[in-house]
């Protein structure tokens, strides 16, 4: 069972405790926050992080809490990369399975598409996007879900080629099952396992993204808290105050760390060739 694998793979539930822990501070910060994320207070510029003050993380250059704005901005930052990934896992896997389920002119085309995209570095093709789309938050999510519709178009697409003569497949074609049911009640559901592993791994490399698009200032945007602005605007002040730009950036390490190490602990577990692996 899935669920007893989980419970004993340590690398798994770390990765799960780690995210758990940051979707606790997003719910705890819809309904408290210890200090406003946005005001500024001018009798606490660049404060040291002190449990007397209350400001735990310390403030910035603006007398803002930086403990209140990180767990404001986490609920920007997971937000902004789930709707991403889902986004493109959504587009790329519907483009790969017909892709690679119905061959010839099609997958030509559709993976020609996926190689120009490809051929882009993921951060400069988010860029680019950006600069098309403007400089708002919602189109963020958009240059991001781009970033990943190749990945995933490929990944489906190899999964069908792999399943695609299988017997079960042919017998209900033979039944007289049209392409579209064949796909999404046979197929699509034989290649779960690494498009789940591959949406975990991608939320990682989201989060990355969007912090590296706000730290370009083509992100969310100021006053709004992201972990991004925040290391941006720490750069001025970080050799006198080095906790405005340590915080956020451990926010980042440690969140990107909690996905990737769920994603490895899910292929594991998932991956049937590896049941008998210790």
């Amino acid at each position: 069972m899935p669920a007893t694998r989980l419970a004993k793979n340590s690398i798994a539930l770390a990765g799960l405790a780690i995210v758990a822990l940051y979707l606790l501070a997003i719910l705890v910060s819809l309904v408290w926050l210890p200090f406003d994320p946005v005001k500024i207070d001018a009798e606490h510029l660049l404060e040291a992080p002190s449990l007397a003050s209350g400001h735990l993380f310390g403030t910035d250059e603006f007398g803002r809490d930086i403990l209140s704005r990180i767990m404001k901005g986490s609920l920007v930052s997971l937000v902004i990369s789930i709707s991403a990934t889902a986004l493109g896992s959504v587009v790329g896997i519907f483009m790969g399975i017909w892709a690679g389920y119905l061959g010839g002119r099609w997958d030509h085309w559709i993976m020609r598409l996926a190689d120009v995209l490809f051929s882009f570095p993921s951060l400069l093709l988010a860029i680019f996007v950006m600069a098309v789309l403007g400089e708002r938050t919602y189109n963020v999510v958009f240059a991001i879900g781009i970033v990943y519709i190749p990945q995933f178009a490929r990944i489906s697409r190899g999964a069908i080629l792999t399943i695609k003569p299988a017997e079960f497949v042919k017998a209900a074609r033979s039944s007289g099952a049209g392409s579209a049911y064949i796909l999404f009640r046979h197929l699509l559901p034989n290649i779960l396992v690494p498009i789940i592993v591959q949406i975990s791994l991608s939320l990682s490399v989201a989060i990355l993204l969007e912090s590296s698009l706000s730290f370009l200032g083509l992100g969310v945007q100021p006053p709004y808290p992201s972990w991004g602005n925040m290391l941006s605007s720490a750069r001025k002040v970080m050799v006198i105050a080095p906790w405005t730009a340590v915080y956020p950036g451990l926010a980042i390490v440690f969140l990107v760390l909690g996905f990737n190490l769920l994603g490895d602990g899910l292929r594991d577990i998932l991956d049937p060739r590896l049941k008998n692996v210790k």
